[in-house]
């Protein structure tokens, strides 16, 4: 097998280097969450295509460790190869770090690319045992026909879009580099130096960002980027602005000569930049950007408000076509996917999508990033749909996911999606103590579910870029703890879902934007304002589980959408969408 082969080669490399076993993760010199082809050895090395995994090779086994999202996936493409599967977030399935401490001796060699490994995941490997850490680029050494790095142009953002100009970003960022003690602050997550910047590229797909970095003193900004990148525009903008344009490499060397105290978030920084950085003062914190960031200026809610609502029609026009035509046979998870992708791309502004679409039938539903091949893609017939799909436009990036019923659907189908249902809805109305965070809210979405002994392998939702990356931090909503408090501003994705193995899969997305909701002796309470505009199938719902309340909610919910998108829609699509948002 062509993976076996690969893995072997790998061992030749590390045989040469001496090295006992070599970590290659899913990131990029950025810590980015998706990236370009140049960088996925991992996806090369065990022919695993999620994006997200760490493949560890020793001497005698690759074991590569995901987690929920893709087990159902690993497990199918790594059959017939050595890559041994570790899935992680089960009960006793310990982590890389903990399998390579247990595996390895003392004084072991561990090969690692320095540029892309996690600082804080090195330090602890090296915290726990006695380990000689030998960094090279496995992948360069095996890696035939490697993709080139991404050299795409960016462009320049005008303000109507961002609602901050980068003066007034950077004198923020300046002023809370100054309560820190900070004398610089070291960036490499892009979505953040877009931000900062605004600028927007096309470096990775389906994330409008540029590879590059930054360094931000009290009186200096240092953008490292390939100069290929830049047109006129973009020089002159950097010029006026006063921003130093350096060489994209030349960062790894000028970091070196920084003395002072630096501000560097370890989780999102290599051990490449750690290790150049470490004889300083080192303010282990977030970047004062990403809480930034999160916090969606007026001129930003406004235009995701109106996306939303071209968004959200294009969903209605994708739903009557599948609605009326899929009976005829002709129509497969691909060409659903097409379908959808050609109505964003004719909405004005439209940049890209803002991740793979997800167009899956039946069981394939039950994987929550499933991929629908071009070729033998599942034919849509009666049964459950589910659609993933989201765009990235000049006025905002959306993300929903709506779950079709179609035809002759069994009871335990739509029981399922009730219960789904019933979580959105309770999260969706929730008013929440100031203070509270997405941990604290999550039981909402999974209790329904919960009680009959399902649950879902991720979190329930993810925070939003704006014209950015679809998931973006420090927020979320997931069970497992997180800090980061949820503020006014921030718009947090609402996905819980029950994925049944061999049989179907259910989602139900909305965007929330958190707002204030009233103050009381007891402090400020905050509440979301559902953001997301678009019918949620009223076939697939059991109505007798939901209560007077739940019903009320979902009737004043439709009645909105119905408002907002018939102007957009055809009279025949007007009256579709009046069926499927009618009172229950």
């Amino acid at each position: 097998m062509e993976i076996n082969k690969r893995i072997e080669a790998a061992r030749i490399s590390m045989k040469k280097h001496k090295v006992d076993a070599y970590i290659v993760t899913s990131s990029d010199y950025h810590q980015s969450e998706y990236i370009g082809d140049y960088f996925k050895g991992r996806e090369y090395l065990s022919g695993f295509t999620g994006s997200a995994g760490i493949l560890v090779i020793f001497n005698d086994e690759a074991c590569l460790w995901t987690d929920g999202r893709y087990h159902i996936q690993a497990e199918n493409q790594l059959k017939g190869s050595e890559v041994k599967l570790f899935k992680q977030g089960n009960t006793g399935v310990p982590t890389y770090k903990e399998y390579i401490v247990s595996k390895l001796a003392e004084n072991s060699k561990i090969g690692i690319d320095a540029k892309i490994l996690l600082s804080s995941d090195v330090n602890e490997i090296l915290s726990k045992k006695k380990f000689k850490i030998v960094d090279f680029d496995l992948l360069a050494e095996v890696w035939e026909k490697r993709p080139a790095l991404a050299a795409e142009k960016i462009f320049i953002l005008e303000d109507k879009y961002t609602g901050k100009s980068y003066k007034k970003k950077v004198k923020e960022i300046r002023a809370s580099l100054k309560e820190k003690n900070a004398d610089y602050n070291i960036i490499s997550s892009l979505d953040d130096i877009a931000w900062i910047y605004n600028f927007r590229g096309d470096d990775v797909q389906h994330n409008p960002v540029a590879l590059s970095f930054t360094v931000i003193s009290e009186k200096k900004a240092s953008l490292y980027i390939n100069e290929n990148k830049l047109n006129k525009e973009a020089e002159k903008y950097f010029k006026d602005n006063k921003v130093e344009v350096k060489g994209y490499f030349e960062f790894f060397e000028d970091i070196k000569k920084l003395k002072g105290n630096i501000l560097v978030d370890f989780n999102k920084t290599s051990y490449a930049i750690y290790e150049a950085i470490s004889k300083n003062n080192l303010i282990n914190a977030m970047n004062p950007s990403t809480y930034l960031k999160a916090h969606k200026n007026e001129t930003e809610i406004a235009n995701t408000k109106d996306i939303h609502v071209q968004d959200g029609a294009a969903i209605v026009k994708f739903m009557y076509w599948l609605k009326n035509n899929y009976k005829k046979g002709n129509i497969t998870e691909f060409s659903a996917e097409e379908k959808i992708n050609s109505l964003r791309e004719k909405i004005e502004g439209y940049i890209d999508l803002s991740f793979h679409t997800i167009s899956a039938f039946g069981k394939n539903a039950a994987m929550m990033h499933y991929s629908a091949p071009e070729k033998n893609s599942a034919k849509i017939e009666d049964g459950v749909y589910l659609l993933d799909s989201g765009g990235t436009y000049l006025k905002g990036t959306t993300d929903i996911t709506r779950t079709f019923f179609l035809g002759k659907v069994g009871k335990q189908e739509k029981i399922d999606n009730t219960l789904v249902l019933k979580g959105m809805l309770a999260l969706s109305r929730a008013k929440f103590l100031f203070g509270a965070t997405g941990t604290n809210l999550d039981i909402l979405a999974r209790q329904f579910l919960w009680n009959v002994g399902i649950d879902y392998k991720c979190g329930t939702g993810h925070g939003v870029g704006h014209i950015l990356n679809v998931h973006e931090g420090p927020h979320g909503i997931r069970f497992q703890y997180n800090p980061q408090r949820l503020e006014v501003g921030m718009i947090v994705t609402n996905e819980p879902g029950a994925y049944i193995e061999g049989s179907h899969g259910i989602r139900i997305e909305n965007e929330l934007l958190v707002k204030e909701a009233y103050e009381t002796e007891h402090g400020q309470f905050l509440e979301f304002e559902t953001i997301t505009y678009a019918p949620i199938d009223l076939d697939g719902i059991v109505k007798s589980l939901l209560t007077k309340e739940e019903k009320e909610q979902l009737n004043i919910y439709h009645k909105e959408v119905y408002e907002k998108l018939k102007p957009y829609l055809t009279k025949a699509e007007q009256e579709f969408l009046k069926e499927y948002t009618k009172e229950i």
